[in-house]
């Protein structure tokens, strides 16, 4: 018969003298060895790691982790090898300090009661969250583009106005002392100073684009002259002109009327002087 195949062979030792008791991890190795088993069999056995078994056979328990994972190695090494685990695990209590009083399961229980509860995203606080986002943007977007068209359209409304008031506040000026007329007349004669040249162009027949400047070269006027508008200019010596649209232009020069024909789309430069009408 084999040794330890029968339950009265599952004893470590005989009741010897604590000084003569073989240790834990030499019982268990002498145990292994008289079963013929390798440390290789016990770890396939008892699924405790090579390392873990040699250690404990040298009585090192620090690979275990800790008391109570010793004590369960040692149970099922003893078990392996067809000891009796009661008295192995009293002698390794009693070397290493005793039994390890039981933790307290209460609080435990207790950290996890007060342990925050993990939940999942809150989908929907985000969506409304989204929709505010969203409906404040579209929001912002519609007062901005309100704003910036009502400012378009008050600026378009009154862009003209300054304009019409340059291009019509000469207009009570030029139209006392020669308003154009078919046939000018005595007065509008006489209301031009004989001691300067004086020339109104007026766009009678459309828009032309326009320049005159006095003797000296200095620009008085360089722009368009729409239809209806017209301009008055003066000098001690001489005005010197030129049309863009020469036949969409009516000349006074010094309070008499021009009757050169000029051609539509034709650019003329003229000259007139305190002796005209003539062109220079």
């Amino acid at each position: 018969m084999s040794i330890g195949n029968s339950p009265e062979d599952e004893r470590p030792f005989e009741d010897v003298p604590e000084e003569d008791r073989l240790s834990v991890g030499r019982a268990l190795q002498e145990a292994r060895i008289a079963a013929g088993m390798t440390v290789e069999d016990v770890s396939s056995t008892t699924r405790v790691r090579t390392g873990i078994v040699r250690a404990i056979e040298a009585d090192d328990f620090a690979p275990c982790g800790g008391d109570v994972y010793a004590r369960g190695h040692i149970r099922n090494l003893a078990r392996a090898v067809h000891l009796d685990p009661a008295p192995l695990l009293a002698q390794y209590e009693a070397v290493s300090g005793g039994r390890p009083a039981p933790t307290p399961a209460a609080p435990l229980f207790e950290a996890e009661r007060i342990r925050p509860e993990r939940r999942g995203p809150n989908w929907t606080a985000a969506m409304v969250a989204a929709i505010v986002v969203v409906v404040g943007f579209v929001g912002f977007t519609a007062f901005k583009g309100g704003s910036g068209e009502t400012g378009a359209k008050e600026q378009v409304a009154e862009g003209p106005t300054p304009t019409a008031d340059r291009t019509a506040s000469p207009a009570p000026k030029n139209s006392k002392p020669a308003e154009p007329k078919p046939e000018p007349s005595d007065s509008a004669i006489a209301a031009a100073p004989q001691d300067k040249v004086t020339v109104q162009v007026s766009a009678a027949n459309g828009r032309s684009w326009i320049s005159a400047k006095d003797h000296n070269g200095r620009m008085l006027f360089d722009g368009l002259l729409n239809k209806g508008e017209s301009k008055t200019f003066q000098d001690s010596t001489k005005i010197n002109l030129i049309l863009g649209d020469a036949g969409a232009i009516q000349l006074y020069v010094n309070g008499k009327k021009i009757e050169d024909q000029f051609q539509p789309g034709a650019v003329e430069r003229l000259t007139y002087t305190k002796g005209d009408p003539q062109v220079g």
